[in-house]
């Protein structure tokens, strides 16, 4: 028996459950504890020591690339539209410059995302970051916001905003590539302690996704019930999302990083560095 523990992270958000399916429904070994939370909190806990696995923001990677490596072929993508990446505007894209927009709290990724997008247009909004659940955390002075994940499939934007505009469709529109929101990654420390143990673990994702696949009209199903929303939104949304992380995908965010960093927004070159 295994005696040594893994701490494992869960996106909460609906996006991931084809990938932990598995490990949802009996694949889980008692040597590894799961903690669920959103990208945002994970990546803190990674970043704290408190999980040693874990789904984290694609920006977040690039941000501590030093001390984490990627798992092969584990992502949270999609190619143009993603659905749950949203930016809510009252202007069109050109018109924001220096406009009030809001960023959510919960994505490092899709926040450096919009902020490379502008750049690139060499538009300059004035921005500012907090929780967003739904209107009510938006001030009336608020010209567009970005909104992700649960959040963003289930609130009725539309009503509050003029125009709605799909940051996945946004990239793939200017680089005809995927977009990348998430990676799994373990932290090198313990990969260079535990490496049987992180190969153990990712065989053990590879299945739990499998079975995932084998079983997405129970996702749907889950989703719908956690959600309340239409069962045709929630197929479409899984339709669009990838779980892989082909050599597309890597070219893509080796393009999204070299960005950020022609932006200042990451200090140095990042070299993808996977386990």
């Amino acid at each position: 028996m295994n005696k040594t523990k893994l701490l494992l992270g869960k996106i909460s958000y609906i996006n991931a459950s084809p990938i932990y399916y598995g490990l949802d429904n009996g694949l889980l070994p008692d040597w590894i504890t799961m903690t669920n939370g959103a990208p945002s909190v994970l990546n803190q806990m990674i970043k704290n020591k408190e999980l040693d696995i874990s789904p984290v923001s694609a920006a977040f990677y690039a941000m501590n690339h030093k001390e984490l490596m990627i798992l092969p072929d584990l992502s949270i993508s999609c190619f143009g539209n993603v659905l749950s990446v949203i930016l809510m505007s009252n202007y069109k894209i050109y018109e924001l410059n220096q406009k009030k927009v809001l960023l959510s709290k919960d994505s490092a990724t899709a926040a450096a995302l919009i902020k490379s997008i502008f750049s690139e247009k060499n538009i300059k909004p004035l921005f500012y970051t907090k929780k967003i659940h739904d209107i009510k955390d938006v001030s009336k002075d608020t010209d567009a916001i970005l909104v992700i994940g649960d959040t963003a499939l289930t609130k009725p934007w539309d009503l509050y905003f003029k125009y709605k505009f799909d940051l996945g469709n946004l990239w793939y529109k200017n680089t005809n590539l995927p977009f990348v929101f998430a990676l799994w990654v373990v932290r090198k420390s313990y990969a260079k302690k535990y490496p049987k143990i992180v190969k153990k673990t990712i065989k053990l994702f590879y299945k739990s996704r499998e079975q995932g696949f084998a079983n997405m009209d129970t996702i749907i199903k889950q989703g719908i019930k956690k959600l309340n929303i239409s069962k045709s939104l929630v197929r479409e949304y899984y339709d669009l999302l990838y779980c892989n992380l082909d050599e597309q995908k890597i070219k893509s965010l080796k393009l999204f990083f070299s960005f950020l960093h022609k932006q200042n927004i990451l200090p140095e070159k990042i070299i993808l560095d996977f386990f």
